[in-house]
Protein backbone atom coordinates (compact mmCIF):
# COMPACT_ATOMS: atom_id res chain seq x y z
CA UNK A 1 0.00 0.00 0.00
CA UNK A 2 1.17 3.36 -0.71
CA UNK A 3 3.32 4.91 1.43
CA UNK A 4 3.06 8.87 0.78
CA UNK A 5 5.94 11.35 2.56
CA UNK A 6 5.92 15.41 3.19
CA UNK A 7 9.24 17.16 2.96
CA UNK A 8 10.54 20.23 2.94
CA UNK A 9 13.86 21.32 5.20
CA UNK A 10 11.90 24.52 5.78
CA UNK A 11 9.22 24.73 8.12
CA UNK A 12 5.85 26.29 7.74
CA UNK A 13 5.87 25.02 4.35
CA UNK A 14 2.67 23.20 4.75
CA UNK A 15 4.01 19.76 5.37
CA UNK A 16 1.36 18.98 8.34
CA UNK A 17 -1.41 20.80 7.11
CA UNK A 18 -1.28 18.84 3.68
CA UNK A 19 -0.63 15.80 5.67
CA UNK A 20 -3.82 16.23 7.44
CA UNK A 21 -5.96 17.37 4.85
CA UNK A 22 -4.96 14.04 2.97
CA UNK A 23 -5.74 12.09 5.69
CA UNK A 24 -9.02 12.62 6.18
CA UNK A 25 -10.27 12.99 2.83
CA UNK A 26 -8.57 9.28 2.38
CA UNK A 27 -10.62 8.19 5.50
CA UNK A 28 -13.74 9.94 4.43
CA UNK A 29 -13.81 8.19 0.97
CA UNK A 30 -13.58 4.55 3.66
CA UNK A 31 -9.58 4.14 3.24
CA UNK A 32 -8.14 3.67 6.25
CA UNK A 33 -4.58 5.31 6.93
CA UNK A 34 -1.73 5.72 9.84
CA UNK A 35 0.37 9.16 10.09
CA UNK A 36 3.51 9.08 11.15
CA UNK A 37 4.05 12.51 13.06
CA UNK A 38 8.05 12.74 12.61
CA UNK A 39 7.82 16.34 13.52
CA UNK A 40 10.03 16.70 17.06
CA UNK A 41 7.05 19.38 17.30
CA UNK A 42 4.32 17.30 17.48
CA UNK A 43 1.87 19.23 15.30
CA UNK A 44 -0.62 16.13 14.23
CA UNK A 45 -0.50 15.00 18.17
CA UNK A 46 -1.56 17.94 19.35
CA UNK A 47 -4.42 18.19 16.51
CA UNK A 48 -5.25 14.83 17.34
CA UNK A 49 -6.20 15.46 20.79
CA UNK A 50 -8.58 18.61 19.82
CA UNK A 51 -11.07 16.38 19.00
CA UNK A 52 -12.21 12.78 17.95
CA UNK A 53 -10.88 11.78 14.95
CA UNK A 54 -12.10 9.77 11.90
CA UNK A 55 -11.83 5.83 13.15
CA UNK A 56 -10.01 5.10 10.36
CA UNK A 57 -7.17 7.61 11.01
CA UNK A 58 -4.39 6.06 13.71
CA UNK A 59 -1.69 8.85 14.55
CA UNK A 60 1.89 7.76 15.85
CA UNK A 61 4.70 9.77 16.59
CA UNK A 62 8.13 8.77 15.88
CA UNK A 63 11.08 11.19 16.89
CA UNK A 64 14.26 8.16 15.74
CA UNK A 65 15.93 7.34 12.96
CA UNK A 66 16.37 3.97 14.92
CA UNK A 67 12.81 3.09 14.87
CA UNK A 68 11.64 5.08 11.35
CA UNK A 69 11.38 2.22 9.13
CA UNK A 70 10.34 -0.35 11.01
CA UNK A 71 7.52 2.01 12.11
CA UNK A 72 6.85 2.50 8.15
CA UNK A 73 6.43 -1.44 7.80
CA UNK A 74 4.40 -1.92 10.54
CA UNK A 75 1.78 0.85 9.62
CA UNK A 76 1.72 -0.52 5.89
CA UNK A 77 0.70 -3.62 7.38
CA UNK A 78 -2.43 -2.59 9.04
CA UNK A 79 -3.55 0.11 6.92
CA UNK A 80 -4.04 1.42 3.03
CA UNK A 81 -1.85 4.13 3.32
CA UNK A 82 0.91 5.43 5.43
CA UNK A 83 1.61 9.18 5.19
CA UNK A 84 4.95 10.52 7.12
CA UNK A 85 5.00 14.26 8.27
CA UNK A 86 8.79 14.97 8.42
CA UNK A 87 10.28 17.43 10.45
CA UNK A 88 11.87 21.07 9.00
CA UNK A 89 15.41 20.14 8.44
CA UNK A 90 17.74 17.79 6.43
CA UNK A 91 18.43 14.54 8.75
CA UNK A 92 19.14 10.89 8.86
CA UNK A 93 15.59 10.01 9.82
CA UNK A 94 13.95 12.63 7.08
CA UNK A 95 16.16 10.41 4.63
CA UNK A 96 15.55 6.92 5.69
CA UNK A 97 11.56 7.86 5.71
CA UNK A 98 12.36 8.89 1.43
CA UNK A 99 14.10 6.25 1.02
CA UNK A 100 10.70 4.38 1.63
CA UNK A 101 8.13 6.59 -0.22
CA UNK A 102 6.57 5.21 -3.02
CA UNK A 103 5.62 9.18 -3.39
CA UNK A 104 7.25 12.51 -1.93
CA UNK A 105 4.92 15.71 -1.70
CA UNK A 106 7.18 18.61 -1.43
CA UNK A 107 4.88 21.58 0.05
CA UNK A 108 6.33 24.92 -1.43
CA UNK A 109 4.90 28.49 -0.59
CA UNK A 110 4.70 30.64 -3.77
CA UNK A 111 8.12 32.66 -2.56
CA UNK A 112 11.51 32.57 -3.84
CA UNK A 113 13.15 31.09 -0.56
CA UNK A 114 10.63 28.68 -0.31
CA UNK A 115 11.37 27.38 -3.50
CA UNK A 116 14.77 27.40 -3.10
CA UNK A 117 14.32 25.19 -0.08
CA UNK A 118 12.27 22.98 -2.36
CA UNK A 119 14.53 22.11 -4.70
CA UNK A 120 16.75 21.34 -1.90
CA UNK A 121 14.01 18.63 -0.75
CA UNK A 122 14.17 17.42 -4.54
CA UNK A 123 17.73 17.16 -4.28
CA UNK A 124 17.68 14.82 -1.12
CA UNK A 125 15.33 12.52 -2.67
CA UNK A 126 17.28 12.58 -5.58
CA UNK A 127 20.07 11.28 -3.61
CA UNK A 128 17.92 8.66 -1.83
CA UNK A 129 16.63 7.12 -5.04
CA UNK A 130 20.61 6.62 -6.40
CA UNK A 131 21.23 5.31 -2.75
CA UNK A 132 18.49 2.91 -2.94
CA UNK A 133 18.75 2.17 -7.16
CA UNK A 134 15.27 2.90 -7.42
CA UNK A 135 13.32 5.74 -8.89
CA UNK A 136 11.15 7.73 -6.10
CA UNK A 137 8.16 9.42 -7.34
CA UNK A 138 8.06 13.15 -6.02
CA UNK A 139 5.56 16.33 -7.10
CA UNK A 140 5.74 19.60 -5.47
CA UNK A 141 2.42 21.01 -3.67
CA UNK A 142 2.61 24.68 -3.82
CA UNK A 143 0.08 26.09 -0.55
CA UNK A 144 -0.86 29.06 0.56
CA UNK A 145 -1.54 30.16 -2.97
CA UNK A 146 -4.47 32.89 -3.99
CA UNK A 147 -6.80 31.11 -5.65
CA UNK A 148 -7.56 34.23 -7.65
CA UNK A 149 -4.29 36.17 -8.75
CA UNK A 150 -1.07 34.53 -9.50
CA UNK A 151 1.72 36.97 -8.52
CA UNK A 152 4.34 37.87 -10.80
CA UNK A 153 7.13 36.20 -8.67
CA UNK A 154 5.46 32.82 -8.58
CA UNK A 155 4.87 32.43 -12.38
CA UNK A 156 8.62 32.66 -12.46
CA UNK A 157 9.39 30.21 -10.05
CA UNK A 158 6.72 28.05 -11.62
CA UNK A 159 8.94 28.36 -14.87
CA UNK A 160 11.67 27.78 -13.44
CA UNK A 161 10.93 24.92 -12.33
CA UNK A 162 9.30 23.29 -15.44
CA UNK A 163 12.49 24.34 -17.19
CA UNK A 164 14.23 22.07 -14.88
CA UNK A 165 11.56 19.44 -15.32
CA UNK A 166 10.56 19.05 -11.59
CA UNK A 167 7.17 17.91 -11.86
CA UNK A 168 4.05 19.99 -9.77
CA UNK A 169 0.72 18.76 -8.29
CA UNK A 170 -1.73 20.48 -10.72
CA UNK A 171 -4.50 21.24 -7.60
CA UNK A 172 -2.84 24.27 -5.14
CA UNK A 173 -3.81 24.47 -1.83
CA UNK A 174 -5.15 27.78 -1.38
CA UNK A 175 -5.03 30.45 1.38
CA UNK A 176 -8.10 29.20 3.15
CA UNK A 177 -9.71 30.24 7.12
CA UNK A 178 -10.68 26.57 7.14
CA UNK A 179 -7.15 25.15 6.90
CA UNK A 180 -5.93 26.85 9.71
CA UNK A 181 -8.97 26.49 11.80
CA UNK A 182 -8.15 22.61 12.14
CA UNK A 183 -5.09 23.29 14.39
CA UNK A 184 -7.18 25.04 16.01
CA UNK A 185 -10.26 23.30 16.92
CA UNK A 186 -9.39 19.65 15.65
CA UNK A 187 -11.29 17.27 13.33
CA UNK A 188 -12.12 17.59 10.02
CA UNK A 189 -13.36 20.46 7.66
CA UNK A 190 -16.69 18.98 6.61
CA UNK A 191 -16.43 19.28 11.04
CA UNK A 192 -16.68 23.31 10.97
CA UNK A 193 -19.26 25.61 11.02
CA UNK A 194 -20.03 27.34 7.84
CA UNK A 195 -20.93 30.71 9.74
CA UNK A 196 -17.73 30.53 11.78
CA UNK A 197 -15.46 30.11 8.22
CA UNK A 198 -15.41 31.77 5.57
CA UNK A 199 -15.64 30.45 2.22
CA UNK A 200 -15.74 26.27 3.91
CA UNK A 201 -17.39 24.88 0.85
CA UNK A 202 -14.73 26.06 -1.17
CA UNK A 203 -11.70 25.00 1.44
CA UNK A 204 -13.70 21.51 1.12
CA UNK A 205 -13.94 21.23 -2.75
CA UNK A 206 -10.38 22.15 -2.72
CA UNK A 207 -9.23 19.74 -0.03
CA UNK A 208 -11.31 16.73 -2.16
CA UNK A 209 -9.63 17.58 -5.53
CA UNK A 210 -5.79 17.75 -3.99
CA UNK A 211 -6.67 14.52 -2.41
CA UNK A 212 -8.01 12.35 -5.33
CA UNK A 213 -4.92 13.90 -7.68
CA UNK A 214 -2.34 12.25 -5.07
CA UNK A 215 -4.17 9.05 -4.35
CA UNK A 216 -4.21 8.78 -8.19
CA UNK A 217 -0.57 9.52 -8.47
CA UNK A 218 0.18 7.22 -5.61
CA UNK A 219 -1.69 4.03 -7.74
CA UNK A 220 0.13 4.83 -11.13
CA UNK A 221 3.48 4.95 -9.47
CA UNK A 222 2.67 1.71 -7.44
CA UNK A 223 0.82 -0.59 -10.64
CA UNK A 224 4.58 -0.99 -12.46
CA UNK A 225 6.09 -2.24 -9.17
CA UNK A 226 2.99 -4.28 -8.21
CA UNK A 227 3.21 -6.16 -11.82
CA UNK A 228 6.89 -6.29 -11.63
CA UNK A 229 6.80 -8.44 -8.30
CA UNK A 230 4.05 -10.83 -9.55
CA UNK A 231 5.29 -11.06 -13.19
Amino acid sequence: MPTIVFANPKGGAGKSTSTIILATQIARAGGSVTILDADRNKPIVYWGKLKAIPPKVTIKHSTSENTILDEIDAAARKTAFVLVDLEGTASMMVGLAISQADLVIVPVQGSMLDAKQGVNAVGLIKQQARATRRDIPYRVLWTRTNPAIKAREFRAIERELAENNIPCLKTQLHERAAFKSIFSYGGVLEDLNPNEVSNLDQAIRNAREYAAEVIEIARQEQKPVMEAAHG
